[in-house]
């Protein structure tokens, strides 16, 4: 077991939370106890910053949810959250749950249990923010390949701004329903300007691939929904599309196991 998971125990009875910091340390972890006292127990995790904290359902001078709520909103900081209790209230776990604890548990239960739990739960929470990572990383680079090969030169503004937009409305389909009061302003404040410009820098971009870019790549995304005699597809159209069929390929690819898009060799355009 890996000596960096530092775990915080909100409990420093004998009966408690130093046969717990044992049973950690045994494990080959680094365990600390502190006061069970509410705002003082706060000031510790938030100057110590564990990987683990470990906190009792009842804690004095402050309600436990409220010291979940302020432990998760603390900014990049967010440990892995234990809650137990030595009574059984489907009340009091939904409300530690809903607050943003990671795991609830009844006491009595041996101490070995506990390491074995917070080391499962910690590892899948990890595990779990390194998928995401990697799953946006690899949609970027979906994304980014896509405009690149539709004909939108790197070097102009929309072309970041639309790379983003599509993104954004892959994550969230309610993004592009709402284009001008929630994906433009979205987009606008990522990169510090404004909705207006986002719009007309995304409009130019789609301008420049519709008069300069190649019919049969263009086609080979949007089919003949929009064909070039018939103009060119408004912004939110652009986006819509093609965010759609990244969703729907990412579903697919997620149903049959398989977390990364990957092209075959032969294959010179990203099918979507």
């Amino acid at each position: 077991m890996s000596q960096s998971i530092r775990v915080l125990i909100g409990d420093d009875s004998l009966e408690l939370g130093i046969s717990w910091a044992t049973a950690f340390k045994e494990a080959g972890l680094y365990a600390i106890t502190r006061p069970k006292m509410g705002k003082v127990l706060v000031d510790y995790v938030l100057t110590e910053r564990p990987a683990v904290v470990i906190l009792d359902a009842k804690t004095p001078g402050l309600d436990v949810c409220d010291i979940i709520r302020t432990l998760k909103g603390s900014g990049e900081y967010a440990p892995v959250i234990f809650v137990t209790a030595n009574y059984d209230s489907a009340k009091v776990e939904f409300e530690v749950m809903d607050a943003g604890a990671d795991y609830y548990m009844i006491r009595p239960f041996d101490p070995e249990t506990l390491v074995s739990k917070v080391l499962s739960v910690y590892n899948d929470k990890i595990n779990g923010r390194r998928n995401t990572a990697s799953d946006e990383s690899d949609m970027e680079c979906v994304v980014t390949e896509i405009i690149h090969q539709i004909g939108i030169p790197a070097h102009i503004k929309g072309y970041h701004y639309l790379r983003t937009a599509i993104m954004l409305s892959v994550e969230d389909p309610d993004m592009i329903n709402c284009i001008t009061k929630l994906l433009y302003p979205t987009v606008a404040r990522m990169y510090e300007t404004t909705p207006s410009r986002v719009e007309r820098a995304i409009r130019h971009a789609i301008e420049i691939a519709w008069d300069r870019g190649d019919v049969d790549t263009l086609n080979s995304y949007f089919g003949y929904t929009i064909h070039t005699s018939r103009g060119k597809p408004t912004n939110s159209e652009f986006v819509a599309l093609i965010a759609d069929k990244l969703r729907l390929k990412y579903r697919c690819t997620a149903i049959y196991g398989s977390k990364r898009m990957k092209n075959s060799p032969e294959d010179s355009v990203v099918r979507i």
